[in-house]
C-alpha cells in the first residue's frame, strides 16, 4: 500500500471518527476529549511527527493551546457583558481596545511558543502547523454544518 493510500485511509478514519463524535449522545466532556484526540491525530499526520517528536511536541503545544484559549475566553466574556439591545459607545470602545490587547497577547504567546516548538520540530513542520490547525477547524465546521443540515431535514420531514 502506498504512503498516499495510507494517509487517505487515515484521514478517512479521522473524518468518520469526527462524524461519530457529533452523532453520539455522550457528555460534553467526553466529546471534548474525543475532539482533542481527533485534533491531535490530524495535526500529527499533517506535520508528519515521528513518535519521538510527538512525545515532546504535544505537552508544549497543549500548554500553548490552553493559554491561547484562556485569552480568547477573556474577550468572549467581555463581549457577552455588552447588551446588544442597548449599545453603549464607551463599552464598545473598551471591547475594541481589549480585542486589540488580546490579539497582541496572542501574538506574543505564539512567538514565545514558536521558539520552544522550533527546538522540538523542524521549520518545515512548524510552517505546516498553522495550516493543519485551520484544516482541522474547517473539518469540524463542515461536520457541524452537515449535522445541522440533517437535523433541519428531519424537522422539515
Amino acid at each position: 500500500m502506498s504512503v498516499k493510500a495510507i494517509r487517505l485511509s487515515f484521514i478517512t478514519v479521522l473524518l468518520f471518527m469526527t462524524c461519530n463524535l457529533f452523532a453520539q449522545e455522550n457528555r460534553a466532556g467526553q466529546r471534548s476529549a474525543e475532539l482533542e484526540a481527533a485534533r491531535a491525530a490530524v495535526i500529527t499526520e499533517k506535520l508528519g511527527l515521528t513518535p519521538e517528536q510527538a512525545e515532546k511536541f504535544w505537552p508544549v503545544y497543549n500548554e500553548f493551546s490552553s493559554q491561547r484559549t484562556e485569552l480568547r475566553k477573556e474577550y468572549v466574556q467581555a463581549k457577552r457583558a455588552i447588551d446588544p439591545n442597548n449599545p453603549n459607545p464607551e463599552q464598545q470602545q473598551k471591547l475594541v481596545t481589549l480585542g486589540l490587547t488580546i490579539r497582541q497577547k496572542e501574538l506574543d504567546l505564539e512567538k514565545d511558543y514558536s521558539v520552544r516548538l522550533m527546538g522540538l520540530i523542524t521549520a518545515q513542520q512548524m510552517m505546516k502547523l498553522h495550516s493543519a490547525e485551520k484544516d482541522f477547524q474547517m473539518m469540524v465546521l463542515q461536520q457541524i454544518q452537515q449535522r445541522r443540515n440533517i437535523q433541519q431535514r428531519k424537522e422539515n420531514f
